[in-house]
């Protein structure tokens, strides 16, 4: 297979930057594309070229497959890489851009068919040996068969849609007088959100970890995985810090899932970078959730412990190369934490803001990465995600990286839209994070808006105290004892 020589990214913001540096370090050029709101941004300055491809909204611009088969025409790009979101998880696309003549940088048509609608990816999945949360095996539409399904699976059960994810068609279901009220919500907003009210039932497990493994395949069939993500701090199912490695996966569960992941994997016939994701029970069992065909908001965390580009390595694996490693030869060093900062209102049940960012200063120093597509005078435009940056902290042990994430956080400078990283502060100091004790119901268990307002007072004594209570033994993670209040006097004190 030839060489590439040209990329055209199927994104914006940050994500698009981000492949494009990647694109750059391997001598390819890059193509930027472009909607109204997106003129001025960052990656349309970056790339070698920028095309632009439509208005403000996303089913105007980013969403639009001819739009993009074209600019890739008029610019001679020779690849697409889809980054996340939009439509890199969309067949048809990939599909489209292969008969076209133009190398879809992610998997095939049918992998990406396969896992994207979940009930089709448990079949696929079911002759291969991986564990699998207990539910029903085709879709639902009536209450008497959701009924005898709850019944025979046992309350709480959980039903979702079977198209598509982000938390859309999913309702909690704890007894049966419950069942109906929460079928008619999850097959109506399934139907509105991807054109598909089909939904599945399945058990619910109790205070569940989300926890993810990164997996590489390439066209010679070989795959191997990258270790965990730990995922469970999310509001409205979605993500707002991840971790890498978990705290309270023990190496014999770590390589049972990422052999799991693996087979996964091969079920599909999978190449290039995808994520298996699992929900992870109090027990520490595991069962497959889904698995996402496409690059994660939250890779640069396995990125830092491995050490492994993942854009490099699905440039290369799209031109046909092997993997240059083996599973033996991957290891893992150090940890990683991700905080996603969003244009959003933890006090207004975050909310998305919208407005210019009149201070955007981004935290520096040993350790820190930020992710961004954004500069100070910049507008946080209404019609895509709210995400700002993905700020990274990268230490030798889990303490050391949640005590520089907390100096990254204080050190960013945002005004004018408000934002996630107040919030982060809190979880990160919070005892059940620092003792990995902790599930998906964090938000509900041990946030409420009034605990970012409580007043902060602490001594310097109590900051030395707090620095050197979250420094102590990682091997002892339950032992750590943190003063919330003392983060909010670092900056203006002197130790």
């Amino acid at each position: 297979m030839p060489s590439i020589k040209k990329i055209l990214v199927a994104n914006r913001g940050e994500i698009a930057l981000r492949i494009m540096r990647s694109a750059r370090e391997a001598g390819k050029q890059t193509v930027a594309v472009y909607s109204e709101a997106d003129r001025n941004a960052l990656h349309v300055r970056y790339a070698d070229e920028a095309i632009y491809i439509g208005e403000s909204p996303s089913s105007a611009s980013y969403l639009q497959i001819d739009k993009i088969i074209a600019a890739c025409h008029a610019t001679g790009a020779d690849a697409i890489h889809p980054g996340y979101g939009f439509l890199s998880e969309n067949a048809i696309f990939a599909q489209r851009a292969t008969q076209e003549g133009i190398l879809f940088i992610g998997p095939s048509a049918e992998a990406i068919a396969t896992m994207g609608n979940k009930l089709a990816a448990k079949k696929a999945v079911s002759q291969y040996d991986v564990p699998l949360v207990p539910g029903t095996t085709s879709s639902v539409t009536d209450l008497a068969t959701a009924q005898q399904a709850a019944d025979e699976i046992g309350y709480p059960v959980l039903i979702k849609a079977s198209a598509g994810g982000g938390g859309k068609g999913m309702r909690i279901v704890y007894e049966a007088a419950e069942l109906k009220e929460q079928m008619e919500r999850a097959i109506s907003e399934a139907r509105s959100a991807f054109g598909d009210g089909a939904v599945f039932i399945e058990k619910f497990i109790v205070a569940p970890k989300h926890i993810e493994i990164q997996v590489l395949g390439d066209q010679q069939g070989n795959i191997v995985h990258l270790f965990e993500r730990e995922c469970s701090i999310q509001r409205r199912y979605q993500k707002v810090i991840e971790e890498a490695p978990s705290a309270v996966l023990t190496p014999e569960i770590r390589e049972a899932m990422g052999k799991a992941a693996v087979k996964v994997a091969q079920a599909c016939g999978y190449l290039g970078a995808g994520t298996v994701e699992f929900v992870v029970g109090q027990d520490l069992q595991f069962y497959f959730l889904e698995m996402n065909t496409r690059l994660q908001v939250e890779h640069p965390v396995t990125e830092l412990i491995t050490g492994i580009d993942l854009v490099r390595q699905q440039i290369s694996i799209a031109e046909g190369n092997p993997l240059a490693f083996e599973q033996q030869d991957i290891q893992m060093k150090g940890h990683a934490i991700e905080v996603r900062v969003y244009a959003e209102d933890p006090l207004n049940n975050f909310l998305p803001d919208t407005g210019t960012l009149h201070t955007y200063k981004r935290p520096q120093g040993p350790g820190i990465r930020v992710d961004d597509g954004f500069e100070e005078g910049m507008k946080i435009p209404v019609f895509y995600d709210p995400m700002i940056a993905k700020l990274v902290a990268y230490a030798d042990t889990r303490p050391e990286a949640i005590a520089r994430m907390l100096r990254a956080i204080e050190e960013y400078e945002i005004s004018g839209v408000a934002t996630t990283l107040s919030f982060c502060r809190f979880v990160l100091q919070h005892q059940a994070f620092i003792s990995g004790e902790f599930d998906t119901g964090f938000v509900e268990q041990h946030f409420s808006p009034e605990k970012l307002q409580q007043p902060i007072s602490a001594s310097e004594e109590e900051i030395a105290v707090a620095l050197a209570a979250i420094l102590y033994d990682r091997k002892h993670p339950a032992q750590y004892e943190y003063a919330a209040e003392a983060s909010g006097k670092w900056r203006n004190r002197r130790l």
